[in-house]
């Protein structure tokens, strides 16, 4: 009898730690950036039809001892395992400033795959190039460019892969950076028209010694460094406007990038990845588009729709779901980065309880990016 009693109190427990999630609803808007927070759409039932108090009996302290220490070993063993999976040995770059799991600008591609492996994925950039994609279930994650002659002439990581002979990496503030670097580029020159950064940026671009180096900071983190991207001056001086011409490559490419750097992005809080979507990216993408086609920038659409109307149209069933939008970005690092350092949009991709993702990116006719990620769980 003892023995049924602690099983039937354990099934209770657990029963309430996975049905019971909480409710939070906001919208943050800010000029380039719009979020739509998690909702749940069973939570007014369950409290009607549960009265925790009369029917849940008290648990003895020994029962809440052994949940007590069954989740303390389940979180001590993912933090080892997730120590096993990021443990690289970085070594100072001998040719250049920096570098991203000990590869430099210049390597050879079949050195790099000769350590390595293929990559995961190659999806099309701004540059016009490919982002290979490296990464064990998405750690150790980084992304390489490689010219003609399978040279790398782009990298970029928002893991702790950074070396540098300057002792910049992961963590180190913006004040230090500014300090080793000098002072930042206020513009950037294309054609004849020329882009200046905004002053109170999320991220600083450095030239030096024919790279451009563009370092992000995590405002919520103090203001430290959170990624790096490298671009040899060469590439960057080939690419001759701010906006690539649209096509359907880059859109796809654009995508799985977004996607990928968010999963790269939850690895490193200790989160579990999510799964992509295509249903889901079907409803992202059909935003984008209507965003982009009737130049609007809203989650409610011309219609009066929400994201969760859109996804209920589209007969995908969830308990919890929310939506990230972003607009004017030049690429999908650039649209991750900025929506990491934006509160609404920060929650949803570091909202645990998530399951599926689907992200949809189109173009205006002056080659302006929309993206839209969807994300839910059911």
């Amino acid at each position: 009898m003892n023995l049924f009693r602690l099983r039937l109190d354990l099934g209770i427990i657990f029963l309430l730690i996975f049905s019971w999630p909480s409710l939070k609803k906001e919208l943050a808007t800010s000029d380039f950036h719009k979020t739509v927070e998690s909702i749940e759409t069973n939570l007014k039932n369950m409290k009607e039809n549960i009265n925790l108090e009369e029917r849940i009996k008290p648990v003895s302290d020994k029962v809440k001892q052994i949940i007590s220490d069954i989740g303390f070993d389940i979180k001590e063993k993912q933090k080892i395992e997730q120590k096993e999976l990021d443990k690289v040995k970085l070594t100072t770059p001998s040719n250049q400033m920096f570098s991203i799991n000990n590869i430099e600008l210049g390597d050879a591609k079949k050195d790099i795959e000769g350590k390595l492996g293929s990559a995961k994925r190659a999806s099309q950039n701004e540059y016009g190039e490919d982002w290979y994609a490296y990464h064990k279930d998405y750690h150790q994650f980084f992304m390489v460019m490689y010219d003609q002659q399978n040279r790398v002439n782009g990298l970029y990581t928002n893991q702790n892969l950074i070396s540098s002979t300057n002792g910049i990496k992961i963590g180190t503030s913006k004040e230090i950076v500014r300090n080793r670097l000098g002072k930042p580029l206020t513009s950037i020159q294309k054609g004849w028209i020329i882009y200046k950064f905004q002053k109170q940026s999320d991220y600083d671009v450095f030239l030096i010694n024919d790279v451009y180096i563009t370092i992000f900071y995590d405002k919520y983190e103090n203001n430290t460094v959170t990624a790096l991207q490298l671009i040899s001056k060469d590439l960057e001086d080939k690419k001759k406007d701010y906006y690539t011409i649209a096509n359907q490559s880059l859109e796809k490419g654009f995508e799985y990038q977004l996607f990928d750097l968010t999963n790269s992005a939850r690895v490193n809080h200790q989160l579990p990845i999510l799964t992509w979507d295509q249903h889901v990216k079907g409803t992202a993408l059909d935003h984008s588009r209507d965003m982009a086609k009737n130049n609007y920038f809203d989650h409610t659409n011309l219609k009066g729709q929400s994201p969760f109307d859109r996804m209920s149209q589209d007969h995908i069933s969830f308990i919890l779901a929310g939506e990230n939008i972003a607009y004017g970005q030049m690429s999908s690092i650039f649209a991750h980065e900025g929506l990491m350092n934006s509160m609404g949009h920060r929650k949803n991709i570091l909202q645990k309880d998530y399951e599926y993702m689907g992200v949809g990116v189109a173009f205006n006719n002056e080659s302006q990016p929309y993206y839209t990620q969807n994300f839910y769980a059911k």
